[in-house]
């Protein structure tokens, strides 16, 4: 069996969860036998890891724009109308600077080239919009010219792009949504993205969604049939080597870590206001927020007002092995997320041996038993979790232990495994 698969991102060039994912998973997949997976990108960089799957970078597909404007599979795609700097999604770094510019409210319209390759900057900046609808158009132009059997699609950047692979193959297509615009914009929905979202789900012939969570999102939210939505939960990679990631602690004092995007969906707020009532309590205790975005100038600011900078670090955004150096470090990790579809990691943290609290406004609430799990807007069990993790050693040698037993058993491969039954249905 050939898939062709649509990304945005794909490592070591990656902005958050999504990227991690769509490697774990493909990487989950390569183990299934006879099946074959082409993993399209707007861009390629050139270090990739391509031992495992083929990834094609549509900055290097060339055609001839006179012939694609013919093409049926252009339908509602080659020309939408968009607001010209409107940035739904950024990574940490692009939004901190893009949110701070003025709104332009002129609207436009996407005009292609007139041959040749298509450029794609394969980031998440103000001409979003326009780059979704030319990844499109290459990706019908890759359908025509691949041997496939179904066609696969990550979050709505893509749903475009395998919309036009579809029509212009009449291949299925399944769509993997790993968030929606709800958990993004904290209930502000945009309604571009909206619509973007919405249309890949009506016509995609099955819904992957990565929690119960995210499930119930698409079909009361979008109207979509639960027939067609089926959960498919994330998993974690193991740790190449642990020991060599383990930094030297130069303080005795204990650490509380919230690593991810400081924006609404994550909820450093409440992570502060936690923190601010363990520091009444204990005072041998420090906390970082590891992560860049539009909240963080803010949160910056409330530490300073509540008197307790001195107590908190901010390391900016962290990728790759930084991220499990930040862990080694760590006595506790907090994800208080508002809306969160799923949430890798906690995962991370608790493979590394770090007991986690989380709320219950996650996915991965849903299949987590050894964490602890507190409403995002109850600062006060979130600070009592805090608390008795780091002053009760037996509490916490249990949520260690066990901990990481139970993520130890979440594979990428069991994931690899479901998708790949879902395939089935609509390959013989």
């Amino acid at each position: 069996m050939r898939v062709l698969m649509f990304g945005w991102e794909f490592p070591p060039h990656i902005s958050g969860g999504l990227g991690t994912a769509c490697y774990g998973l493909t990487k989950g997949m390569a183990s299934i036998p006879g099946l074959e997976i082409l993993f399209v990108v707007p861009k390629t960089f050139g270090d990739e890891d391509q031992r495992i799957i083929r990834i094609l970078g549509a900055d290097n597909v060339s055609m001839d724009i006179r012939k694609i404007r013919h093409r049926k599979y252009l339908k509602d795609i080659s020309f939408i109308e968009i607001d010209s700097s409107l940035v739904p999604y950024s990574s940490p770094e692009e939004y901190e600077k893009l949110v701070k510019k003025p709104q332009n409210k002129r609207k436009r319209f996407i005009e292609t080239k007139t041959g040749g390759k298509f450029s794609f900057t394969g980031g998440y900046g103000k001409n979003l919009f326009e780059e979704i609808a030319n990844y499109a158009i290459v990706a019908g132009e890759i359908a025509l010219t691949q041997d496939f059997d179904i066609i696969h699609a990550h979050d709505w950047l893509t749903f475009p792009a395998g919309v036009a692979a579809k029509r212009a193959s009449g291949k299925p297509l399944v769509i993997h949504v790993h968030a929606t615009d709800f958990d993004r914009s904290g209930g502000n929905v945009n309604p571009g993205v909206f619509e973007i979202e919405k249309m890949g789900m009506n016509l995609a012939d099955r819904i992957i969604a990565v929690s119960n969570l995210t499930r119930n999102t698409i079909i009361d939210k979008y109207g979509i049939d639960p027939a067609r939505v089926e959960t498919v939960y994330n998993a974690v990679d193991p740790i190449p080597d642990q020991e060599k990631l383990r930094l030297k602690r130069g303080i005795t004092d204990k650490v509380v870590t919230f690593l991810g995007r400081v924006t609404i969906q994550k909820g450093p707020e409440y992570f502060i206001q936690a923190a601010y009532k363990v520091l009444q309590k204990m005072d041998n205790v420090r906390f970082v927020m590891a992560g860049s975005g539009e909240l963080l100038e803010k949160m910056i600011h409330w530490t300073a007002a509540l008197g307790i900078s001195d107590r908190f670090h901010y390391t900016g955004f962290l990728r790759g092995d930084d991220v499990f150096r930040m862990f080694s470090i760590s006595d506790v990790y907090v994800m208080p997320s508002v809306s969160e579809p799923f949430g890798i990691s906690p995962l991370e943290a608790m493979q590394s041996n770090v007991p986690s609290i989380i709320s219950y406004q996650s996915g991965v609430a849903e299949i987590l038993k050894y964490a602890f799990k507190v409403d995002f807007w109850d600062v006060d069990a979130m600070a009592d979790a805090i608390y008795g993790l780091l002053n009760y050693p037996a509490l916490s040698n249990i949520f260690r232990k066990y901990g990481i037993q139970e993520v130890h058993d979440m594979k990428w491969e069991n994931s690899g495994k479901k998708v790949y039954s879902i395939y089935k249905e609509f390959v013989q």
